[in-house]
């Protein structure tokens, strides 16, 4: 298999992957938490359960992935993506649902971060191109999930399990084809695997020695948090964004699904544009424009009910987040050495997680003040502006050009 058609089939793999896992948050997991009586100050832990997974594993299975190879933690992750759906059928409570929530979490959590370590090394010319354009792959499941979803609840009058067993054949899908396509690709996907045998007690120690040195790096802990401050304020407009159009806006299922949705698409469309020109002109730029834009944009939420206006809003933020995303992955890998790029990957990924499991928690209890939405939107314009600021002062990147030996 040539590298051009396994690239092409592992994007495949990844909007299948991810369609699966958004379709079974977006935008059904508010009104399915809602219905199965959760109290209203736990709801943002059912928004936050499949973010733990996260802080658990990510860095974990990317840091073996740099030692045993990618193959493995890709299975088992479409694995997780496969079973996962069709324990939707069973809840009957809330606590069930966040049990499911956290178990489908870890299918994620493995996933992008072994899988963004897998493009980087293959191709380091265009890392930031490449590891942009398999995230816009991922990002048209994540697009397309939101109306496909809300089209079944609006069919079908919120049915939440014919929802998740739409859920389930994409998770299936992407299941089988990582098993053709890894048993297609004989060879590792990591080009650094030892060639030697690797004990528990080397592995171990090759792994924590990984973590200290990029734990250590300046440049990585700040864009770290950068991308942090973006999730955390992703995963609050992600779950309570929906939660805001149906109860403030009185939106049917079908436009809050068209909102969300362009979002995503905005995120599909600009980001492999973004990815090349970071590449080229550095990573700076759009993460300082991106946390801005953002920042301000998500301030006028709470002071609009329109459909249209709610529209843009969610466009032009989804263009200030794809700003700061498409530089942040490529820039992690750049300032760490090369040999610890899954390292690097997981420790991005882990550090993100963190924010987007406190994003929803924290902004659930702003929700239950007397500040209400406003609170809630004006905490992550404060948020963002604050990581814009930070990095701003910290001149890394400042005069960066990818070296594109």
């Amino acid at each position: 298999m040539t590298g051009r058609t396994y690239f092409i089939v592992f994007c495949i793999l990844g909007a299948l992957a991810i369609l699966s896992s958004t379709m079974s948050k977006t935008p059904v997991l508010n009104p399915f938490a809602v219905s199965l009586g959760t109290p209203t100050d736990l709801i943002g832990i059912i928004a936050a359960a499949s973010t733990i997974p996260g802080i658990i594993v990510s860095l974990p299975a990317a840091s073996l992935s740099d030692i045993f190879g990618r193959k493995k933690v890709l299975l088992f992750a479409t694995f997780i993506f496969a079973s996962a759906p069709f324990l939707y059928l069973g809840i009957t409570n809330w606590w069930q649902l966040a049990l499911v929530r956290f178990y489908h979490g870890f299918a994620t959590a493995m996933f992008v971060p072994v899988a963004e370590a897998t493009i980087a090394e293959r191709f380091p010319a265009k890392r930031g191109e490449r590891m942009a354009a398999f995230n816009s792959a991922t990002y048209i499941g994540r697009g397309i999930a939101p109306f496909l979803g809300g089209s079944i609840l609006f069919i079908t009058n919120y049915g939440f399990h014919t929802l998740y067993i739409a859920v389930a054949i994409a998770g299936v899908t992407s299941f089988v084809i990582a098993l053709l396509l890894f048993s297609e690709n004989k060879t590792n996907t990591t080009i650094n695997i030892t060639t030697q045998p690797v004990n528990a007690k080397i592995a171990t120690g090759q792994m924590l020695q990984g973590w200290l040195k990029v734990a250590r790096n300046r440049g990585a802990l700040i864009v770290s948090f950068v991308q942090a401050c973006q999730y955390y304020a992703y995963g609050v407009v992600e779950f309570y964004l929906v939660q805001y159009m149906i109860e403030i806006a009185n939106l049917n299922a079908l436009s809050v699904s068209i909102v969300i949705g362009m979002q995503v698409i905005s995120l599909i469309v600009f980001r492999p544009m973004l990815g090349r020109l970071s590449d080229k002109y550095g990573r700076r730029l759009p993460i300082i424009l991106g946390c801005t834009i953002s920042g301000i944009l998500l301030f006028m939420i709470p002071f609009t009910t329109h459909f249209a206006l709610l529209l843009a809003i969610s466009i032009g933020y989804g263009l200030g987040f794809v700003m700061v995303i498409s530089s942040t992955s490529p820039l992690m890998c750049e300032l760490t050495p090369s040999n610890l790029i899954g390292t690097s990957m997981g420790f991005l990924s882990t550090i993100m997680d963190i924010g987007q499991t406190l994003g929803p928690i924290i902004s659930g209890i702003i929700l239950a003040t007397t500040l209400a939405y406003t609170g809630l939107f004006t905490s992550l314009t404060i948020l963002l502006i604050t990581s814009a600021i930070i990095f701003t002062i910290s001149n890394i990147n400042k005069h960066h050009k990818t070296n594109n030996h």
